[in-house]
């Protein structure tokens, strides 16, 4: 793997990713916004949940990844946050599907 493309490899790791978790952060370890999503998660009211973030300026394949996620959402930016299997969308969305509800009855 190691390569900046989209791959099946890498839809597959995607794919096996938000399938068995409840929510998934694709995120950078510098990136504000994706620090603000992970703390929104860190809140008691989701604790039980199986919630898991991929810092991808920290693994091997994190181009490869993020390539992947633009080719299947059509976002390139990060966080790319997945609830239930589903594409949230970044940090604004996942924050007014927080103030309105809609996050809490995805899960």
């Amino acid at each position: 793997m190691g390569s900046a493309s989209s791959s099946p490899e890498m839809k597959q790791f995607v794919e096996s990713e938000v399938q068995q978790n409840d929510v998934v952060v694709f995120s950078k370890s510098y990136c504000p916004y994706c620090i603000k999503t992970k703390q929104l998660f860190a809140k008691p009211e989701f604790q039980g949940l199986k919630v898991k973030a991929i810092e991808l300026d920290q693994v091997s394949d994190g181009g490869a990844i993020q390539s992947t996620l633009t080719s299947m959402t059509g976002q390139r930016t990060v966080p790319s946050v997945w609830v239930k299997g589903s594409f949230l969308g970044g940090n604004d969305d996942t924050h007014g599907a927080y103030s309105s509800g809609k996050l809490q009855a995805m899960l």
